[in-house]
C-alpha cells in the first residue's frame, strides 16, 4: 500500500510539473532544481547563476528554472521525486543522503573538518569528486558541492556554553540517524524534523531549539523565537547539487558536458554569497538581540568517539577518514 501511494503521489507530481519539460522544439529543454531555501539565499541564487551559465553554453537550448522554499516539498520528499526524473536537479545537505551515498556520511562527521578553507579544500581535490561519483550508482549525478556553513545549537531556554548545558534539552536535528546519534552522545534528545516546521516547532515549545549556520538561522527568523546561539561548530556538512540520473541518461553527451560545467562554475558564485551572506546574517541576529555564546568544543569532540566508530565503520570509510583528516590547508 506504502509503495502505491509513492508512486502515486510521484505520479501527481510528474504530471504537474512535466518531468524534464521540452519547449518549442525537442531540442529545447528546461530542467526543474528544488531547494528548501527562500529565494536570494546563496544555494538558490547559485543554482540559478548555474542556468545563466547553461543557458550561454548552450545558446539558449537548455535552462534552469529554480523552485525555492520547499514548493516541490522538504528534502526527503524531493530526494526521491529526483531520483525518478520528476525533478531534474536537487540542492540538498549530504545528510539525507547518508543512507543512500554512504561516502557523504564521512563528510557529515562531527568535526571533521578544521574550518571552512579545509572543508573546501577538501571538497574541490580528489576527495570531493570521489564523493561526487559515489553518486550514480544510487540513481543521482552529482555535480557540485557547496557550503552548509558550521553548524551551531541554538534554543529558546537558555545559553549554552558547555556541554552539560545539553543535557535533557529537545533539538530538532535534519531527517539524518548520524544527527541524531550525535546529539544524543551529547547528552540532549535529538528530534527528527523537516526544516519547514522547525518555527512552529520553537514557537510552541515542541522543542527547545535546533542547530544550523548563520544564514538559515537568520532567514527562516528561527532567531525571533529561540534567541540563545551557541558557537559549538559541530558539523560542517556540505550541501550537493545533484541531478536525476534518469534526467541526464536524456541529455547528449555535450549537454551532459555543458550542464557539468556550469555546475561546477556555480561553485565560486556560491562561495561568493555565502560569504556575504554569513556575515550579513550574523549581523541581522545579534542586532535583533541574539545572544551568542563562545564554547571551547574539547568536550563536544572527545563525546564523538563512538560517532566515528558507528559511522566510520568499514575500511573505505575508515580511509576516507584518514584522507581528509591528512589534507591541510
Amino acid at each position: 500500500m506504502g509503495m502505491i501511494r509513492t508512486f502515486a503521489a510521484t505520479l501527481a507530481v510528474a504530471t504537474a510539473l512535466g518531468g524534464m519539460a521540452t519547449a518549442a522544439s525537442a531540442q529545447e529543454i528546461t530542467l526543474r532544481s528544488s531547494d528548501t531555501h527562500p529565494d536570494g539565499y546563496p544555494t538558490v541564487e547559485a543554482v540559478k547563476f548555474m542556468g545563466e551559465v547553461l543557458k550561454e553554453k548552450t545558446g539558449g537550448r537548455i535552462a534552469v528554472q529554480v523552485f525555492a522554499s520547499h514548493q516541490l516539498g522538504e528534502e526527503k520528499e524531493t530526494i526521491e521525486q529526483t531520483k525518478f526524473g520528476v525533478i531534474d536537479l536537487n540542492r540538498v545537505n549530504f545528510a539525507p543522503m547518508n543512507g543512500i551515498v554512504k561516502a557523504t556520511t564521512v563528510a557529515c562527521l562531527p568535526y571533521i573538518f578544521t574550518s571552512k578553507e579545509n572543508m573546501r579544500a577538501v571538497m574541490d581535490g580528489p576527495i570531493g569528486e570521489d564523493i561526487l561519483k559515489a553518486f550514480e550508482p544510487a540513481g543521482y549525478v552529482g555535480l557540485a558541492v557547496y557550503d552548509s556553513g558550521a553548524r551551531s545549537f541554538y534554543n529558546s531556554k537558555k545559553p549554552i556554553t558547555s556541554i552539560d548545558d545539553l543535557k535533557g534539552m529537545k533539538f530538532r536535528v535534519i531527517q539524518s540517524d548520524l544527527f541524531v546519534d550525535m546529539v544524543n552522545a551529547l547528552g540532549a534528545n535529538a528530534t527528527p524534523m523537516a526544516y519547514g516546521e522547525v518555527y512552529s516547532g520553537l514557537q510552541t515549545g515542541l522543542i527547545d531549539g535546533a542547530e544550523n549556520n548563520w544564514p538559515s538561522y537568520e532567514s527562516s527568523k528561527h532567531y525571533e523565537v529561540a534567541k540563545f546561539y551557541s558557537l559549538d561548530q559541530h558539523s560542517q556538512c556540505p550541501e550537493v547539487l545533484m541531478m536525476s540520473k534518469i534526467s541526464w541518461d536524456k541529455l547528449t553527451p555535450e549537454d551532459q558536458t555543458a550542464v557539468r560545467e556550469a555546475a561546477k562554475e556555480s561553485v565560486g558564485k556560491m562561495r561568493e554569497l555565502w560569504d556575504a551572506q554569513e556575515a550579513k546574517s550574523r549581523k541581522v541576529v545579534e542586532d535583533a538581540g541574539a545572544e551568542i555564546n563562545e564554547i571551547d568544543p574539547a568536550a563536544f569532540i572527545a563525546a564523538m568517539d563512538p560517532i566515528y566508530a558507528k559511522y566510520a565503520d568499514t575500511p573505505e570509510l575508515q580511509d576516507l577518514v584518514k584522507r581528509i583528516r591528512d589534507t591541510q590547508k
